[in-house]
């Protein structure tokens, strides 16, 4: 089981923190996605918009040009690995008014329902870094050892079926975000 790591990006005032923190029915999350170690030459990195209209979610995704994950990581290093990459045009225009705002890493295991309509995943070992415009050295982390998120997972035609599976679970169903947890911790306490 490879770790799943994530850089996330944000605006300088930390607007999609705040409207996935105030609820807001159009909301958006912004992240780069790749498996295995953290500290290394990234050979295919995903670009994943998390965008979130009312009740429905859905996750766009893009390849991204490869980029090295080191003490040299910058801003400036994710400009350069956008407009190295086969974006679309406005998509590139957006993704020059963020910036890198926090790394994650986690372990995920993964369960699916025998008729493949329902996916549960279980989240555990959170490792939350924060991002500096220089000078990263990756070396300040947030560990959180004590959580452990669970997620249901399916497409919004198989909602009405998702109760029977959660009323099973033995705790209670909230809502979770690990970057809005991330930011939390270390921007806030």
């Amino acid at each position: 089981m490879a770790p799943i790591n994530n850089i996330y990006f944000d605006t300088p005032s930390l607007q999609y923190f705040y409207t996935t923190v105030d609820g807001l029915g159009q909301r958006k999350k912004c992240r780069i996605r790749w498996y295995g170690d953290l500290l290394v030459h990234i050979d295919k990195p995903v670009l994943e918009l998390k965008i979130k209209e009312g009740f429905v979610g859905r996750k766009e995704s893009y390849p991204l040009a490869p980029f090295a994950l080191d003490e040299n990581f910058q801003f400036g290093t994710a400009i350069e690995v956008f407009k190295n990459s086969a974006l679309p045009f406005k998509l590139k225009t957006e993704l020059f008014a963020v910036q890198p705002t926090l790394l994650n890493r986690y372990r995920r295991r993964y369960f699916q329902s025998a008729n493949r309509h329902y996916r549960i995943t279980i989240d555990s070992d959170l490792e939350f870094y924060r991002l500096k415009a220089r000078g990263n050295t990756f070396l300040h982390k947030t560990i959180d050892r004590d959580n452990v998120i669970v997620e249901l997972k399916y497409s919004n035609e198989k909602d009405f079926h998702a109760d029977s599976i959660s009323r099973y679970f033995p705790f209670r169903v909230t809502k979770s975000s690990k970057y809005v947890s991330g930011v939390d911790m270390l921007y806030f306490q």
